[in-house]
């Protein structure tokens, strides 16, 4: 059962979109809410098959996806994906059109929504902390692991946006998974102390001590604060500095909206988020490694970093399509397409 989480800032968007902007993926016409461009809508036989489920972890209900391939026989040993979704984002839009694509070329896949967020368990909501998001990662893999038919030394792990520098963190330890892809990586630490492209490097310290002000308001029984839940007009998104913030409105609030997702998280998690950093020990990754950008993304930056510091690999690429914008590799087909062929080929020679 999914969660009421309605967010009434989405709700405005959903509605505004309804009667302006064309909406691409309409969840409400989907059975399975699910938020993307040929999505499925039923299971039948000999198809691509999804199976909505549930596992705990650490004592809370995680929801999750599991997409099967074609003539799917759990008799058999399939090569399997953990797909890690962006942050704010649900199994329900890019996670689930990846695990759908990878799953359409012979993969068992799997995208499940972060503790704390979407339709799994945990309070309060939005909580933002890298140490569960890659924890969510170690349970997904861990469930999929025991799935029919799934092939535990063929496990690879592809993360989308901040699931990708989590899903960098989760694979610095973890060697379960045998090859590692990220598309439009980004590392939530940096940009949570930094500011995007470096660009709030002069209010650090406040930042930390509004954080700090909240943990110790939610400690004394007080009301959690959140950030990010900004209810934005058009006017006022057209004038946003970068295309990921431009184009992330449209696509999570108007094109691809869903009721669980959200850019809110708890101003708490800043403490968390603030310390860290996805390439810290990058170089503790010995596996193949893709990072796949958008050769005109604003974020191009952060794969680059990875990408540099990834030097416990030889068996490495940053790849870039040409023209994409960080937000269009989550949805635009022709981009959609190359990064799905290239994970193709790079899954195929690595697991």
């Amino acid at each position: 059962m999914y969660l009421n989480l309605l967010n009434a800032s989405i709700v405005a968007a959903v509605v505004s979109a309804s009667s302006g902007a064309v909406i691409a993926a309409d969840y409400k016409q989907n059975p399975f809410t699910l938020a993307y461009d040929g999505a499925i809508s039923a299971n039948v036989p000999g198809k691509v098959n999804i199976h909505p489920v549930s596992y705990k972890l650490n004592g809370l209900t995680i929801a999750a996806n599991v997409y099967t391939p074609a003539n799917y026989d759990p008799a058999k040993k399939y090569p399997t994906l953990v797909v890690a979704h962006p942050n704010g984002g649900v199994k329900e839009q890019v996670a689930g059109l990846y695990a759908q694509r990878m799953a359409e070329r012979g993969y068992i896949t799997i995208a499940a929504d972060a503790a704390y967020q979407g339709a799994s368990g945990g309070e309060p909501r939005s909580v933002d902390k890298p140490s569960h998001r890659i924890e969510d990662i170690h349970g997904m893999a861990d469930f999929i692991s025991q799935y029919a038919g799934a092939d535990s030394a063929r496990l690879g792990l592809l993360g989308l946006c901040g699931g990708g520098g989590y899903s960098l963190a989760a694979a610095q330890t973890d060697k379960r998974f045998k090859s590692i892809a990220t598309l439009s990586m980004f590392n939530s630490g940096r940009v949570r102390r930094n500011g995007y492209v470096d660009s709030a490097l002069n209010t650090i310290q406040t930042r930390l001590q509004q954080a700090s002000a909240a943990r110790a308001q939610e400690a004394a029984g007080g009301p959690v604060l959140y950030s990010g839940d900004a209810n934005l007009s058009d006017e006022q998104i057209a004038k946003l500095p970068f295309d990921l913030y431009r184009q992330g409105y449209e696509y999570y609030w108007k094109t691809h909206a869903h009721p669980n997702s959200t850019f809110k998280y708890t101003t708490s998690s800043l403490l968390d988020l603030m310390r860290w950093d996805a390439t810290s020990q990058v170089g503790l990754i010995d596996k193949p490694l893709l990072l796949i950008a958008g050769s005109k993304a604003d974020s191009l930056y952060m794969s680059e970093d990875a990408f540099a510091k990834a030097t416990g690999t030889q068996d490495k690429e940053l790849f870039k399509i040409e023209g994409a914008t960080h937000i269009e590799t989550y949805w635009v087909p022709k981009y959609v397409d190359q990064a799905v062929n290239k994970l193709g080929q790079f899954y195929g020679r690595t697991l």
